[in-house]
This record gives structure tokens, C-alpha cells and sequence, in this order.
């Protein structure tokens, strides 16, 4: 039953983790680090037990709202040995505006054990306000994001060690302000390549999105992509691992 419980923590975590840091603002003047296509993977380890796969995709471009708007899709599912006791299949989808690098749509289904919930917010940038299927509204920032689209706007960042970036973020019912604290450089190998990372740390200003108690530190490549390369958290017993093993264009 422990080891159930322990898995119950871990595995919704795991599909969280690559989900962490958010901002907003405008793309005017600004190459876009990543496209259609770009496919990233990554091994979800506890320990060193490998406790899941997670990927993040660009899939294609669609209307949305009068203008276009990427299509990011996250899926992560649990792996043997943790399927036995519990198995997560979770997928995550955001519309990010192309032009203003913003969240339009967010929508999560989650499928964690005999557990099932499905998830949906629509984003009204114009009005600023956030609009849940039973019609409740909430009053957002303006270029508030979603917890997936959020990474894809802080890769387009000119990031310096030593800065903060302050974010708005939304998420289940909440606006949470974010400070993304860009620590150092560090090289890093993982099994997709040997790569240069800012390491940053994402602070919470109001509790609520992530349960997991401990630091969070995020490595983003320092070449204009700015991919994910590696994400640690620590929780009660251990530390929960994602680590980049595939880049696909």
C-alpha cells in the first residue's frame, strides 16, 4: 500500500514537471525558437528508476479567434515497473496565438489509475478573462498563459544570468504569479546530446498549482532554442527526474 501511495505522489508530478514555467507579453521583432514539427522526449525517472515517457510537440498551425495559432500537444504515460501499481496516461493541449505568443485554449485529460477528468479553459485575450464550461469567467492578466504554453514563450526569452523574469500564469480557477530566477550556465549531458544550459529556478508567489514541496530547477539550452534539456524536483523521499533523450524538427 506504501508503494502505491508513493506512486499515486509521483507519476501526476512527473506529467506536471515539463509544465512549469509561464510568462507573457508580445512576439513583435522576435524569432521564434521552435515550429511545426519540432517533437521533444524525455524519460521521467524517480531516482534512478525510469517511471514514465513524456513528449512535448508542435503539431500544426490552426485558426483561432481571426488569426492562427500553434497547436502544442504534451502527453506523458507511466512505464513498467510503475504501470503495475499505477498507470498515467495523461495529454495536455494548448493554443498559443503565433503572433502574440499567448494562450487561447487549454485542455487537459487526465487518466491516472482508475481516476478520469477532463479539463478545459478558453482564454479571452481581448476581454482579459478566462471562461470554464459551466460559464463561470475569471478575470486574467493580459497575455496570461496556460502551463504549456507558458514554456514554449519563456524559450523565446533573452535570458541573462543574474535576471528575473515576473510571469503571469492561469490555471484551475487561479491566476499565480511566477518569478523565473535564471541562476547560472552549466553544461549538461543527457541521452539526446551534450548541451550548454541556463539553469533557472521558477518561484511560486501563491501556492496552489504544483503540490510538491522543495526547489524546482529547470536546464534551457543557451542556443537560441532554448530547449528543455533537463528538470529536477525534489519531493518527500527522492527527486523526481525529466530528461531529454530525443529532439525531432
Amino acid at each position: 500500500m506504501k508503494t502505491r501511495n508513493l506512486v499515486r505522489k509521483v507519476l501526476p508530478l512527473t506529467a506536471l514537471l515539463i509544465f512549469i514555467v509561464a510568462y507573457s507579453g508580445s512576439s513583435e521583432d522576435r524569432t521564434l525558437p521552435f515550429s511545426v514539427g519540432e517533437k521533444l522526449t524525455f524519460s521521467i525517472r524517480y531516482g534512478l528508476i525510469r517511471a514514465g515517457v513524456a513528449t512535448m510537440e508542435v503539431t500544426e498551425i490552426v485558426d483561432c479567434k481571426g488569426g492562427k495559432c500553434f497547436r502544442i500537444v504534451s502527453e506523458a504515460r507511466s512505464t513498467m515497473p510503475f504501470s503495475l501499481f499505477f498507470e498515467v496516461k495523461d495529454s495536455v493541449e494548448s493554443l498559443m496565438d503565433v503572433e502574440r505568443l499567448c494562450s487561447w485554449r487549454y485542455e487537459k485529460n487526465v487518466r491516472e489509475g482508475n481516476y478520469r477528468a477532463h479539463k478545459t479553459v478558453i482564454f479571452d485575450q481581448d476581454r482579459h478573462v478566462a471562461i470554464y464550461p459551466d460559464g463561470k469567467t475569471i478575470a486574467v492578466p493580459g497575455g496570461v498563459q496556460d502551463v504549456l504554453s507558458s514554456l514554449y514563450y519563456v524559450r523565446t526569452l533573452d535570458l541573462r544570468v543574474g535576471e528575473s523574469v515576473f510571469i503571469q500564469n492561469h490555471a484551475d480557477g487561479k491566476n499565480y504569479p511566477l518569478e523565473v530566477k535564471v541562476l547560472r550556465k552549466e553544461e549538461v549531458e543527457v541521452p539526446a546530446g551534450r548541451f550548454e544550459c541556463y539553469v533557472v529556478e521558477p518561484i511560486l508567489k501563491a501556492s496552489g498549482i504544483f503540490q510538491h514541496k522543495g526547489k524546482l530547477t529547470v536546464w534551457l539550452s543557451t542556443d537560441p532554442s532554448h530547449i528543455p534539456v533537463m528538470m529536477k524536483s525534489k519531493v518527500i523521499i527522492g527527486s523526481i527526474s525529466a530528461i531529454l533523450t530525443d529532439v525531432e524538427m
